[in-house]
């Protein structure tokens, strides 16, 4: 009977062993060939095509080809440590648990957002962190910062049906996002932290003020150059 026990619990953590192995297989399939190929789609757009039942706006553009304007202005508004973390701002998240202001800037870091963004869902879920956790880490340790920004930047929603800077920046602005001034760059970012209620074509008090904080933030950090190092 002991003996039978001991197989017993010799295949149980052989399972374990298996299925953890295997998630990280295929985890690791999802995360590393984006380093250098472009998603062809991301969990938020299939869920947008299916609430809106119609066609997303989305289309990649490299980097290079967008305004420098727009990742530092993302930076001041979404994540100011984004250079110096690898994943996590632990200080933002110690503060935004001390404090419940309304519209303070969310403790989630860019990449947590890109995580999210890739292969999650929308909610607070604990198993939904717990994941959000796990694929920020796999990606902060797998890819460059530059591509972090790059993936971002293409698939993040400024609008409902419209992800990507490309989009956003000709269909609200009606310009190419390589031509994007740092007030419009401001303003792309004033969105994000809630592009369907928040418009850019039409902002409110509150988002032009925030772009106006963003472009003044934007110059604290030294402007474009700061990302350089990137």
């Amino acid at each position: 009977m002991k003996f039978k026990n001991i197989l017993i619990g010799r295949r149980v953590w052989r399972c374990i062993i298996y299925v953890f192995v295997a998630i990280i297989f295929v985890s690791l399939v999802l995360v590393l060939p984006l380093r250098w190929f472009a998603p062809p789609t991301t969990s938020f757009m299939i869920q947008g095509q299916l609430h809106y039942k119609s066609p997303i706006h989305q289309k990649w553009v490299p980097l290079n080809n967008i305004s420098r304007n727009i990742p530092i202005a993302v930076v001041a508004a979404e994540d100011q440590m984004f250079l110096l973390h690898h994943g996590f701002d632990f200080k933002s998240i110690s503060k935004s648990l001390d404090e419940k202001r309304r519209h303070r800037r969310g403790a989630s870091t860019i990449s947590q957002q890109l995580a999210k963004n890739l292969y999650l869902w929308p909610g607070r879920s604990p198993i939904r962190k717990v994941l959000e956790v796990y694929f920020t880490i796999l990606i902060e340790f797998t890819w460059p910062k530059h591509r972090i920004m790059e993936v971002y930047l293409n698939v993040v929603e400024f609008g409902p049906r419209v992800y990507g800077v490309d989009a956003a920046s000709r269909l609200y602005l009606g310009k190419s996002p390589s031509r994007i001034t740092s007030y419009e760059a401001a303003l792309l970012a004033a969105v994000l932290p809630s592009p369907k209620r928040m418009s850019i074509v039409n902002p409110s008090l509150y988002v032009m003020r925030r772009a106006t904080e963003i472009d003044s933030v934007v110059t604290s950090l030294g402007g474009p150059g700061y990302l350089y190092r990137m």
